[in-house]
């Protein structure tokens, strides 16, 4: 079994009904959270699961609505009696950022287990996490700061994640070939995609499917932003609403 669930969706102004943009990945032996906005430890409650289960972490970049979250979780787990080690992946940007901030936090008077930062490669495709059940890779992307994209494959499908970016053919080459693309839609910009864009980034992979993330929220027309897509894409346009769940067998 493996299978995506979208925690949040929304850009960096959330709602009542919408968390920024983050998701898990949960499988049979492990279970990767990917972003950590807000507190990530409630909404993976809210979404059934076990906190607890969680063996990695995955940060594409160091803004507050994707990493803000991440030292209220490391310090949840650990109040709640974690003891087993977890794996947090970013790039080096990112990754002394976050350090940084938990040594800000003085988590070393209350951290009660071992967290391995691992920093992922400046390249494309290179590999973050290879296990029975699915591997997962990461090449740069072009947003305001050093951020990544994910590519997630299992024996049955594959799941690109664009993260925060605009068009790029690094993005392109992460996405060749892939069954399903979350990709941003927060709005036309130098580190961010339209919804249209994100439709030209379908059609180019050749996914089947296309699910639209990182969205303005509140007043906004997200039907617009379907048909936006589809002006471009002939596969089919998911606007993805919080907790949306995507099979990867």
């Amino acid at each position: 079994m493996a299978e995506l669930i979208i925690l949040g969706t929304a850009t960096n102004i959330p709602d009542e009904d919408h968390e920024n943009t983050h998701m898990v990945l949960v499988g049979n032996t492990r279970m990767v959270l990917v972003d950590g906005p807000g507190n990530p430890y409630r909404r993976l409650l809210q979404a059934g699961l076990d906190p607890n289960r969680l063996t990695d972490i995955v940060v594409t970049h160091f803004h507050p609505d994707h990493a803000s979250g991440i030292p209220l979780l490391l310090m949840a787990l650990g109040l709640q009696g974690r003891r087993e080690s977890l794996n947090l992946y970013a790039n080096s940007h990112c990754l002394e950022r976050i350090q940084r901030n938990l040594y800000d936090y003085d988590w070393e008077k209350w951290r009660r287990f071992q967290v391995d930062f691992v920093t992922v490669v400046g390249e494309e495709m290179g590999k973050c996490i290879d296990c029975e059940e699915f591997r997962i890779y990461s090449s740069p992307v072009k947003h305001f700061i050093p951020a990544i994209g994910l590519r997630i494959e299992t024996k049955d499908k594959t799941l690109v994640f664009s993260g925060d970016t605009a068009p790029t053919p690094a993005l392109d080459r992460l996405a060749n070939g892939a069954d399903i693309l979350v990709h941003e839609a927060g709005g036309l910009s130098e580190g961010h995609s339209s919804a249209r864009q994100a439709g030209e980034a379908a059609a180019r992979s050749g996914a089947e499917v296309l699910y639209l993330v990182h969205y303005p929220v509140g007043d906004f027309d997200g039907g617009k932003l379907v048909s936006d897509a589809t002006e471009v894409y002939r596969g089919k346009v998911v606007l993805a609403v919080d907790f949306q769940q995507i099979c990867l067998v």
